[in-house]
Order: C-alpha cells, then sequence, then structure tokens
C-alpha cells in the first residue's frame, strides 16, 4: 500500500517548458522505497527548479513530502531560498522528527532561462551527470555531503553549471546503481555510464529506455527490491522568445 501511494504521488504529467525536453520514469520497489522527483515552474516564469529524493523508506519519504508541501510557498517565491538554502530549510523542519537510521538523499536544481544556468545543490548518494553533445565523457555533480540525517551538519554551498544547447541532465536515485543481479552483483555506476554511452543521440526517451533496458537485463525477472528513477533533461535550443509588446 505504501508503494501504490507513493508511485500515485510521483508526477505522471511535466509542466511544458520552452527550450526544455525530459524524459522520465519510477519504477517502485517491492521492500524498500521512497523515491520522488518534480520538475515545476516558478512565480518567474523564467526560471523552473528540479527536486529528486530517495529516502531510505516510505516513512522517511512521506515525512520528507510533508515538510517540502508545508515550505513550497518559500521555495517557489520569486525572491525565494536559494537550492543550498532550501536543502537546508528542509533539515531543519524535518530533524526533530527523524529516527537515528533515517536517510534521505537529496537534489534540488533551479534553472534560469535567461542565462542558462543551473543553480543546484545535491547530498547523498544521488547519481547525476551532464553530457555534453559530441562529448563521449560526462562530468559528475559531486554530492555535497552524506544523506539527509538526524545529525546532518554539513555547510551546503549553491553551485552553478553553465548549460549548451543539446546539453543532457541524467538523474538516477540510489535504486538504479545499487539494482542486483540474481546473483547478487550490485549494477553500480559504470554500467550506468556504459549504458548512457551507448544510447542513440536522438533524444531524451531513447536515452532513458536504454537506461532502463539495461537495467531490467541486468537484474533479470526480479523485481526490484528498492524504488528507481531515471530522469533526463535536454536542453533544446538557447533562444528565447519574447512575448509581443
Amino acid at each position: 500500500m505504501a508503494s501504490l501511494i507513493q508511485k500515485v504521488l510521483s508526477p505522471t504529467e511535466l509542466p511544458r517548458i520552452s527550450g526544455f525536453e525530459f524524459s522520465t520514469k519510477f519504477v517502485s520497489g517491492s521492500k524498500q522505497g521512497g523515491d520522488y522527483f518534480d520538475i515545476f515552474e516558478h512565480d518567474d516564469r523564467m526560471r523552473f527548479g528540479i527536486l529528486l529524493s530517495s529516502s531510505s523508506g516510505y516513512s522517511m519519504s512521506a515525512l520528507f513530502l510533508s515538510i517540502l508541501m508545508k515550505i513550497s510557498s518559500r521555495i517557489e517565491s520569486r525572491n525565494g531560498l536559494s537550492p543550498s538554502e532550501s536543502l537546508l530549510k528542509i533539515h531543519n523542519e524535518m530533524k526533530a522528527h527523524l529516527g537515528e537510521q533515517d536517510r534521505a538523499s537529496l537534489f534540488y536544481g533551479l534553472v534560469d532561462k535567461r542565462t542558462y544556468e543551473i543553480h543546484f545543490a545535491s547530498i547523498g548518494n544521488l547519481t547525476i551527470f551532464k553530457q555534453s553533445v559530441g562529448h563521449e565523457s560526462l562530468e559528475v555533480f559531486e554530492n555535497q555531503g552524506p544523506p539527509l540525517g538526524k545529525n546532518f551538519s554539513t555547510e551546503l554551498q549553491t553551485q552553478v553549471l553553465a548549460l549548451d544547447s543539446k546539453d543532457r541532465l541524467i538523474m538516477c536515485s540510489e535504486g538504479v546503481t545499487q539494482a542486483k543481479s540474481p546473483q547478487g552483483e550490485v549494477w553500480g555506476a559504470s554500467r550506468l555510464i556504459e549504458a548512457i554511452r551507448s544510447a542513440p543521440k536522438s533524444g531524451v526517451h531513447e536515452l532513458r529506455n536504454e537506461i532502463l533496458f539495461r537495467l531490467e537485463k541486468f537484474v533479470g525477472n526480479t523485481e526490484p527490491v528498492r524504488d528507481l528513477t531515471v530522469l533526463v533533461m535536454e536542453v533544446k535550443d538557447r533562444v528565447i522568445k519574447l512575448a509581443k509588446q
């Protein structure tokens, strides 16, 4: 039942944001879960947010979502919190309710369509890459600290990354890299990287499908134990279309 509720809460329709294309997939785990993602526009229509979380369990995820709803107006406001301030605010609201084993990996990015920069903060064990068109190498988004927990004390700083036409962001929750084969072997980041490099260059859906196809082939017919989420974003063009006066 908790798995079903978590699946219902994950968005099935994403906003249409000019100049960007998205492809997402959420698969609920059979025993452990707590993934959540969202892509949302701000009051300032020239900005939009990307959120990905991976919690240690459904109770932790429920707490995270309740806190997120409580402070969402402050996060989304025109002069709201920066990504690093938002994650710290979430922790401050949650810490009194956390158990010793509760953990959450979090990414929050804010894309400015005026400058084509993403301002972001990331903690925990999420795997996030930037892939530039025509390049085999992948730029890794380094997590700034351990997963959010009761004793989390990392000083976060918002980082900034420039985006160019055809650049992609590939974001995966812990369930992707930690998936296991029937023999107990972990899929890991190296196989994820191989899947990204081998994927067709034609679109975000093809890239997402290649990741999931290779992952499903690796784990066989076994149902995923943990929630897994794949989110891909591509910059389509950098032309800002202004409305007629």
